[in-house]
């Protein structure tokens, strides 16, 4: 076979190539992975990891301070028992109570790390880190007001008969557990970016 023979068998391959790729398009085959826009089920899943790596961090600064200061490692863990168990869970020292408040704690940091999460994924993810930074601080600030004077303030004595949980734990070490929260999530907030596969590839050639 010549050169020209072979040629056109090229053209004739290229051709029915553009072909399939052009009806796997039109089936949508091609065009729905990776997303277009921004892949929010994805991002869903990562503020909940993000967010669990966040309480733990934000728990596990309350355990040192709590420990420095002369007080049970799992100080807050109680006072936030307090909800369910009402007064006495104030007196625990151990057992499996403990155990199951600090796994609430953690699921409680899972669902907070999704609005993190998708605010700074979704309408920061280029700004200035001081901006950035900023977003996060009020964030945490913002989620203490509400959970605290918003939601607990009045809930608690109604359900269970006191405001052990606002009144036991001081505004500076609420303030700072929550902000201790927001800036882990803006820390870590780059590890629950979605990279498409193909993105990723083409990083890699160069």
């Amino acid at each position: 076979m010549d050169r020209d023979a072979k040629l056109a068998d090229l053209a004739q391959l290229q051709a029915r190539v553009t072909t399939l790729e052009a009806e796997l398009s039109a089936a949508g085959g091609a065009s729905n992975w990776p997303p277009k826009t921004y892949y929010t089920t994805y991002h869903l899943l990562a503020g909940m990891v993000l967010g669990l790596i966040s309480a733990a961090s934000s728990l596990l600064f309350n355990i040192i301070g709590a420990a420095m200061v002369g007080k049970h490692p799992l100080q807050l863990i109680r006072v936030y028992l307090t909800f369910p168990l009402g007064e006495s869970a104030l007196e625990l020292s151990s057992g499996f109570a403990l155990a199951a408040g600090c796994c609430l704690y953690l699921g409680t940091g899972m669902i907070g790390g999704i609005p993190f999460h998708l605010i700074l994924s979704r309408y920061f993810d280029q700004a200035r880190p001081a901006v950035r930074f900023t977003v996060a601080t009020v964030l945490g600030v913002g989620v203490w007001l509400i959970n605290f004077y918003g939601v607990l303030y009045w809930l608690q004595p109604t359900l269970i008969g006191g405001r052990w949980i606002v009144e036991q734990i001081p505004v500076w070490v609420a303030v700072a557990t929550h902000l201790v929260f927001g800036w882990t999530m803006l820390m870590v907030d780059q590890w629950g970016r979605f990279v498409p596969p193909t993105a990723t590839r083409t990083e890699a050639k160069h």
